[in-house]
């Protein structure tokens, strides 16, 4: 599988670790940095692995930093992404599974390379299952072009309108 790579400082060690583990695999890695310990802002790297994937360049994507959470946070802004932070094989099988994530985040400072790379291997291993799950998903896709303004009409549900087909 084309997979994208990106990281900052506090996630380049286990990205590397986990580069070539799964260069071993052979799956082929677009690495979007960075290439350092040095110190960086993760919304760079982020930002270019979440856009490889977003673009097709690229079939899913991993990206790492100390949490996990500002990078996740970074991918999920770019259109077309789903991107789940997991700290165990069995939340990256469900978010394959039934949000067909098409991005991974680890935490380095919360995950060994051992589990990473059980997680990695869950993630890039499990299919989507469609079915009830996919409508779920067209919804979630279907906000990246919905406007954050409230609905007057309806602010008992938080002034925006919930979908009602679903039983």
């Amino acid at each position: 599988m084309n997979l994208s790579m990106g990281c900052d400082h506090g996630g380049y060690a286990l990205k590397e670790q986990l580069k070539t583990y799964l260069e071993g695999q052979g799956h082929t890695i677009v690495d979007c940095g960075t290439h350092s310990a040095e110190s960086c802002d993760y919304p760079d790297f982020g930002a270019a692995a979440a856009r490889a994937v977003a673009e097709g360049r690229c079939e899913r994507g991993i990206v790492i930093c100390t949490t996990g959470i500002g990078i996740s946070i970074t991918a999920n802004k770019v259109k077309g992404i789903r991107c789940a932070l997991c700290g165990d094989p069995l939340a990256a099988e469900m978010t394959r599974r039934h949000n067909d994530a098409n991005m991974l985040a680890l935490g380095a400072g919360m995950v060994g390379l051992q589990l990473a790379q059980r997680i990695a291997d869950v993630f890039l291993s499990t299919q989507f299952e469609g079915g009830r799950h996919q409508r779920r998903v067209d919804k979630i896709s279907a906000l990246e072009g919905v406007s954050t303004k409230a609905d007057p009409q309806n602010q008992e549900n938080c002034g925006s309108k919930p979908w009602r087909d679903t039983p």
